[in-house]
């Protein structure tokens, strides 16, 4: 994890797509897209392993232990609907249900879990402003105050040695940083695409983080 300064806070990210705040012992995650699978099963007949919502809950432990964090903030789209908790299984409810009473938590609602009921413990917001800085599911372009927020799911693609390769970023600009989806089973939008230019503006830069450092590319105008 490597510090880098956004909005007046200390902040570092994880290459799995979490940001850890340091100085409140918080962690960030984005677009966990909990019980994807199961939708997907019962609105498409598409069946795909049941296993996301455990992989991704696992990964969200092995967060927690790696920070030391003492609350969480999830940014919208923790669930894939609003009925997900209800469909996790006992295991995951378990897991989840064990986070959740371990740290503060807070969900915050996205545009597929808005109607979120049964959340598994926690508190849910449909944003928040957390010393100083705005958190929120999607990104507001007319927002000045410094931002984080998730939804669009940056992937900085690559040609790297002839094969093309993608990983999860970040997209900041001087007033916003969106996440990346943390969730197992969630897919990509390009970091330099449209839609996430009009919501954060530019100049912006895609950060990578790795072990040991946090690479920037600069994204096209």
């Amino acid at each position: 994890m490597v510090r880098f300064s956004f909005g007046g806070a200390e902040l570092m990210a994880l290459p799995s797509g979490a940001l850890f705040w340091p100085g409140r012992h918080a962690l960030l995650l984005a677009d966990l897209h909990l019980e994807k699978a199961s939708w997907l099963a019962k609105t498409s007949g598409q069946m795909l392993p049941p296993y996301d919502s455990l992989v991704t809950l696992q990964a969200v432990a092995d967060a927690v232990a790696e920070t030391g964090a003492a609350e969480v903030w999830c940014l919208g789209d923790s669930f894939h609907d609003a009925g997900g908790c209800e469909r996790l299984s006992p295991e995951a409810q378990a897991r989840l249900r064990a986070l959740t009473a371990a740290t503060r938590w807070t969900w915050i609602t996205g545009n597929h879990d808005a109607g979120l009921v049964d959340h598994c413990g926690g508190t849910v917001v449909a944003e928040a402003v957390v010393d100083g800085l705005v958190l929120r599911h999607e990104a507001d372009r007319h927002e000045s105050r410094p931002e984080l927020s998730g939804h669009y799911h940056p992937k900085l693609r690559l040609t790297v040695k002839g094969k093309r390769v993608a990983r999860r970023c970040f997209v900041a600009t001087g007033s916003k940083l969106v996440l990346p989806a943390f969730g197992a089973l969630t897919g990509g939008m390009d970091a330099d695409c449209a839609a996430i230019a009009r919501a954060v503006g530019r100049p912006a830069q895609a950060l990578v983080a790795v072990q040991d450092r946090l690479l920037r590319f600069p994204l096209a105008a």
